[in-house]
């Protein structure tokens, strides 16, 4: 590979490299759409972990390297909105639909919401807010589903948390992003490293958690989906 530094011309076929990072989302998304498809939902979800991780990369990358101004030709915002609209809103919204976690016609009235919801919040300008956290519910489907999957409530428990998410993606509530929100990172960021280990966990337990593991595994996903609206709503008080 050749050497790049910031700040210096680059050959286009280095700077290319972090679009190719970016595209390989896809693959990724269509083997854990066949696993999913044969009910091996432990392996789709450890496939969309490993697209979450390159999400996590590819991002810093671009911007590190001014990728938008020096390969202009090439939006990389626009790849990066289509591979997370399929692994982080249209292939957990086939979870929900295709495994048993619903009955008919809620699975697909559900699975419905969610793609809908999500399409119309990745078409909103304004999703971003100027201290790095989400207006309104951030589309991540994949972190919502994985969670009812493994925990395993129940039907009606599910129906409702789907349309609440839905529901708040219009809100103007914000929700956390746990690297870029620097108020309060010195929890948020190690619970959100401690939500992933235990979401590494329950793949290799067949997408289930136990005992204290499932408190802990609540508890996390309740910070991490409620601590930026307690943070507006602390604000507000102020």
């Amino acid at each position: 590979m050749t050497d790049v530094t910031p700040g210096k011309a680059a050959p286009e076929p280095a700077l290319f490299l972090i679009h190719v990072l970016t595209a390989s989302g896809a693959p990724i998304a269509l083997v854990a759409l066949l696993a999913g498809a044969q009910g091996k939902w432990a392996e789709m979800f450890a496939w969309l972990g490993l697209a979450f991780l390159v999400d996590g990369i590819d991002g810093p990358l671009a911007r590190k390297y001014n990728i938008a101004e020096r390969l202009p030709r090439w939006s990389g915002a626009s790849l990066d909105f289509v591979i997370d609209y399929a692994t982080y809103v249209f292939l957990p919204a086939f979870a929900l639909s295709w495994s048993l976690m619903l009955s008919q016609p809620w699975n697909w009235i559900c699975g419905g919401l969610v793609v809908f919801t999500g399409a119309l919040y990745f078409a909103d300008n304004g999703m971003k807010t100027p201290d790095g956290s989400f207006k309104g519910f951030p589309a991540g489907w994949n972190m919502v589903v994985f969670g009812l999957m493994v925990l395993s409530p129940s039907q009606a428990f599910t129906i409702a948390i789907v349309i609440l998410c839905c529901a708040l993606t219009f809100a103007p509530i914000r929700f956390v992003h746990p690297v870029r929100v620097r108020r309060w990172r010195i929890v948020t960021l190690p619970v959100t490293l401690g939500w992933m280990g235990l979401a590494a966990y329950a793949i290799i337990n067949d997408m289930s958690l136990g005992g204290s593991l499932a408190v802990i595994f609540t508890v996390s996903s309740i910070y991490l989906f409620s601590v930026s609206a307690v943070q507006q709503l602390l604000d507000r008080v102020d």
